[in-house]
């Protein structure tokens, strides 16, 4: 464990103590000071240091332990755990957004297949009776810990090359080939994991998974792509904004 965090606390506040603490110790893990695996500070510790009471710093971690930000282990301590993946709901690129937010993001091709799909995808691309596309299943993990399933439909001649999409996400591969997404439709619900999709996403069987589907469109209004990919719901979250009229 390094240096422990610099807290500043307003004893002034109407906000209580522990959620200020819950907070700064958040802030922490989003930010990056506090990695995966750290281990956090001794409870009894943090509250003498901070001249606070133990239940108020006991309320601050579970509060943390509730979000899934930390964990008690027996015999190891309270630790840092993997902090979940906020995402945006906008026309961006997972691989991309993981990439910004220092995620380090990798990826296994589990599946690439070149056939005439079937009807739901072909209508969904518009595409002419005959038309082949390429089917690509994807693994996505971030920091070395499984994220999403990806499956992606994709015209035959737009395709990349499978190699290509190990290295870098599918739009990357998509825009050096000059196709530039403009607009997309989506759709965004949940579902129980499967037994196969359980034992790659590292989750039970049954668990919740977030889902999305997505036809992306470019600056011609030709659909371009079809995803549907599911995400786990305990590592993930889409964040919106919503206006009144």
């Amino acid at each position: 464990m390094g240096a422990p965090l610099a807290v500043e606390l307003d004893r002034s506040s109407p906000v209580p103590l522990y959620f200020q603490l819950a907070q700064t110790i958040e802030n922490a893990i989003i930010g990056g000071e506090l990695a995966p695996g750290d281990r956090f500070e001794n409870e009894l510790a943090l509250a003498k240091r901070l001249n606070l009471s133990r239940p108020t710093t006991r309320r601050a971690i579970q509060e943390l332990v509730d979000k899934g930000l930390l964990v008690r282990k027996r015999g190891v301590g309270t630790q840092v755990v993997q902090s979940a993946v906020h995402r945006p709901v906008e026309l961006t690129s997972l691989f991309d957004d993981l990439a910004r937010a220092g995620q380090s993001p990798t990826t296994k091709l589990l599946d690439y297949q070149v056939a005439v799909p079937a009807e739901d995808v072909a209508a969904e691309l518009n595409l002419q009776p005959g038309s082949e596309v390429a089917s690509i299943r994807r693994l996505r993990s971030t920091n070395g810990e499984p994220l999403a399933l990806m499956t992606n439909h994709i015209p035959v001649d737009l395709a990349p090359d499978p190699d290509e999409l190990e290295a870098h996400g599918l739009y990357h591969a998509l825009r050096a080939r000059g196709v530039h997404i403009r607009l997309a439709r989506q759709r965004i619900g949940a579902k129980a994991a499967s037994k196969a999709e359980a034992s790659l996403l590292d989750e039970k069987t049954g668990a919740p998974l977030l889902t999305m589907n997505r036809t992306a469109f470019d600056d011609s209004g030709s659909a371009v792509e079809f995803g549907s990919h599911c995400y786990r719901a305990s590592r993930y979250y889409f964040d919106t904004t919503v206006v009144d009229r």
